[in-house]
């Protein structure tokens, strides 16, 4: 419950949004009396129904009333003026469809959550080896050698906040509900990034909790690895070519190959000059 205090009040904060919906998952609805305002539309499902479909009902209800929505997890908070500046963003930039601000966690350090299309190889290794192993190839994919602090392309945004335009909502469609937990948010970053740009937008902060619970229980561990086999049967395994060509022109607009060469020089040890006599 503190955490849903939480991050109403950071929405709350600021006299931004006309409309705060709520869609409550929980098996009963303690949640409803929690925060009263308003502004908050309190739905009670009744039952699981998962994260893409819970946030369809709230997209459906505004999808013709308002130009953004905001879909959220429930361990996000923030500072006033996150938002404003995220909408003066979207005006002065018509083409961009989905934005993901710079996440932190709660020690302030950044969370890579701005990445590349993902191979079977990439979650492979996310979800079963240790964060030590194969520490280039994670940077690569989560776009870590380019140092989160400039705005930039990203083809696959997390879902713990997405601040769309819903134009693009419309033309591209809501969550696939076949995805019940996990992999629905680059499914549908995905799509959009298909006919508009998917934005890391750094010059804002957020602060997620980020409790990764695929990683602590073995029923969460397998809801995520049976949905990351439905974005792979949907999108393909090994052929990909939107993936590849995507991920090809990313890497090359973010100079990666350039930045991977100076980092490898720096790493050799240097020779120093012999003295002559």
């Amino acid at each position: 419950m503190a955490e849903l205090e939480k991050v109403c009040y950071s929405l709350l904060q600021e006299d931004i949004f006309s409309k705060i919906i709520i869609v409550d998952n929980s098996p009963d609805d303690r949640l409803k009396n929690v925060i009263r305002n308003n502004k908050i539309e309190y739905i009670f499902v009744g039952k699981n129904l998962g994260y893409g479909a819970a946030h369809n009902i709230a997209i459906r209800k505004i999808l013709d009333r308002s130009e953004y929505h905001l879909a959220l997890n429930t361990d996000i908070f923030f500072a006033p003026g996150v938002i404003p500046k995220i909408i003066s963003y979207f005006k002065k930039h018509p083409k961009t469809g989905l934005l993901l601000p710079k996440v932190l966690n709660l020690r302030g350090e950044v969370q890579y959550l701005a990445k590349l299309l993902p191979t079977p190889s990439n979650l492979i290794i996310r979800l079963f080896l240790p964060e030590n192993i194969l520490k280039e190839k994670r940077k690569r994919y989560q776009l870590a050698f380019n140092g989160y602090n400039t705005t930039i392309e990203a083809p696959c945004l997390s879902g713990c906040f997405m601040f769309f335009r819903t134009e693009a909502l419309k033309k591209v469609g809501l969550f696939d509900e076949r995805f019940f937990l996990y992999a629905e948010d680059f499914d549908l970053s995905r799509r959009i990034h298909e006919h508009y740009e998917t934005i890391y937008y750094p010059k804002v902060e957020i602060t997620h909790y980020h409790h990764r619970h695929s990683y602590k229980s073995a029923r969460m561990m397998m809801i995520h690895m049976v949905n990351t086999i439905r974005y792979f049967n949907k999108w393909g395994w090994f052929y990909d070519p939107h993936r590849w060509k995507t991920n090809k022109r990313i890497l090359q607009e973010l100079d990666y190959k350039l930045k991977l060469k100076s980092k490898l020089e720096a790493l050799k040890p240097s020779k120093k000059k012999k003295k002559v006599s």
